[in-house]
């Protein structure tokens, strides 16, 4: 099984830590991990702003750097669900006919779902809250969204429960977005600012000593708010906790 591993540009840029823990977990898998230097961002911040013709391009481009691989894996579930949701409407194909789509899957789902990991060696002996993203619940199924009546589950748990002296606790509304989406935090920037503080306070009132989730930008989002208002709580994507140790 040959990897692609996709390093979205916000990650890229302010937490490229969180792209090395996603290579070192994955080889420490066993798995042929490859990364395409000449890649780029997915398109996401322009379609999401309105301008999905400046995201064409760079659709086009991911298709073709990323075809050649069995999995394309990204620790981003917002970037992976764009891909998965958006490129085949960009591209004027359906979902199949873009070979790269079909592929492209969220750090958590690829562990969780394709290689069903078992057991980690990760250690991470500390109380944290988990952070449901809202591309992750309700594009990759990445936990059981509230609104809808069916049996809870939550696969980024699943995972984390691998990890040794871990103690996983969830907020109040577990699933209630964090106010961050992209563009709406500078459109709507005071609401956005008054979701997350009570996003922030609600993982506090867990007593928890980290945030952790599948979207550095959520986390950076609610990492922002808490600074601001001096409240003591840190934030790490859980590609760091399950490498923990290693």
């Amino acid at each position: 099984m040959k990897i692609g591993l996709f390093i979205p540009c916000y990650v890229d840029a302010l937490y490229p830590e969180v792209g090395v823990s996603t290579l070192r977990l994955l080889r420490s898998l066993g798995l042929d991990v490859d990364y395409p230097e000449r890649q780029t961002c997915c398109g996401q911040p322009m379609g999401n702003a309105g301008f999905e013709k400046l995201a064409v391009p760079l659709a086009k481009k991911f298709d073709e750097l990323f075809r050649g691989y069995d999995y394309v894996v990204a620790p981003s579930a917002s970037c992976a669900a764009y891909v998965r949701c958006f490129h085949p409407n960009l591209l004027g194909k359906k979902a199949e006919e873009c070979e790269a789509v079909g592929k492209t899957v969220d750090l958590v789902e690829f562990l969780h779902d394709v290689i069903k990991v078992k057991s980690l060696p990760a250690k991470f002996p500390h109380k944290v809250s988990v952070h449901n993203s809202c591309h992750g619940v309700r594009e990759l199924g990445l936990s059981s969204p509230s609104e809808r009546n069916m049996p809870k589950f939550n696969k980024i748990i699943d995972l984390l429960r691998l990890v040794e002296g871990i103690e996983i606790v969830e907020p109040e509304r577990p699933d209630e977005c964090c106010g961050f989406g992209g563009m709406f935090a500078v459109e709507e920037k005071e609401v956005s600012t008054r979701m997350g503080l009570e996003k922030v306070r609600r993982h506090i009132a867990t007593g928890a000593e980290y945030v952790t989730g599948p979207d550095s930008s959520c986390l950076m989002h609610m990492q922002g708010v808490a600074e601001k208002q001096g409240l003591d709580i840190k934030f790490i994507h859980v590609a760091q906790i399950l490498t923990a140790g290693l």
